[in-house]
């Protein structure tokens, strides 16, 4: 099978403007995101909508197609990326463009979601939370939780803990149950993109805000791969300054 990444990158940015371009270490963080998967892929685009980062792309060799600046989510602008790139590829890995430590074995988990078992149309990863990870992480609404079926598929995907462990202390939950952070990464068969890019907004998506409900809701099953590594995503300059110090336990 060959796979194609898509690493979706858009300047303008609420919380932090112009992030894919931040240096660590010597080299802007899509540089550094693009290096990480490149060698585990059979090729890797960043797909952007803003020409100051289309440069910086280029400047390092790296392959870049631009897109429409209109689009709702990372997952429309793959797919025009995808049609304008054109060429055989089987699988589209859509992969954050803020992660600078994401890690070739995530990716390799993935693929191995397709390769292992053909009839997957669309994979995600998960992590288990862990005791070290504490209470207050696992209660975050800002880390979407994920229940799993007993061959390995999302069940549901909520912001707020799932499941309920009835009869105990919610300070013993995570000695209770394993519970699984959804890593914001996903793969998909080509003609699955186009489907699922093309429909609605559901009713779930809209109340937990989560797009991937979207498609659990319209009856598509989304095959899980589990990781142990942490990713470090970039969201905030505060953000920034912990992944730059982090620099060296990485490369």
């Amino acid at each position: 099978m060959k796979f194609l990444g898509i690493i979706p990158a858009r300047f303008a940015s609420t919380r932090f403007p112009g992030k894919p371009l931040a240096d660590i270490g010597g080299k802007p963080m899509i540089q550094r995101v693009y290096e990480q998967v490149q060698p585990c892929l059979d090729d890797v685009w960043v797909a952007t909508d803003d020409e100051r980062i289309q440069r910086a792309v280029e400047a390092f060799g790296g392959k870049v197609v631009m897109t429409s600046d209109q689009h709702r989510s990372g997952t429309d602008r793959c797919l025009e990326a995808a049609q304008t790139i054109g060429g055989s590829y089987d699988v589209v890995i859509n992969i954050q463009g803020d992660e600078p430590f994401i890690q070739p074995a995530q990716i390799e988990a993935l693929k191995a979601c397709f390769t292992q078992k053909p009839s997957t149309v669309l994979a995600t990863l998960v992590k288990p939370f862990t005791k070290a990870d504490g209470l207050e992480a696992l209660k975050n609404p800002n880390s979407p939780k994920v229940v799993l079926s007993a061959d390995g598929e999302a069940l549901y995907f909520s912001r707020s803990i799932i499941p309920y462990v009835r009869g105990s202390e919610e300070s013993t939950w995570l000695d209770q149950h394993t519970f699984y952070k959804h890593i914001g990464i996903y793969a998909y068969t080509l003609p699955t993109l186009k489907a699922i890019a093309a429909l609605p907004a559901s009713t779930l998506e809209k109340t937990e805000s989560l797009e991937q409900l979207r498609w659990l809701e319209s009856g598509y099953r989304i095959k899980v791969a589990v990781t142990t590594i942490e990713n470090l995503a970039v969201d905030t300059p505060e953000d920034l300054e912990r992944v730059r110090s982090l620099l060296a336990d990485y490369i």
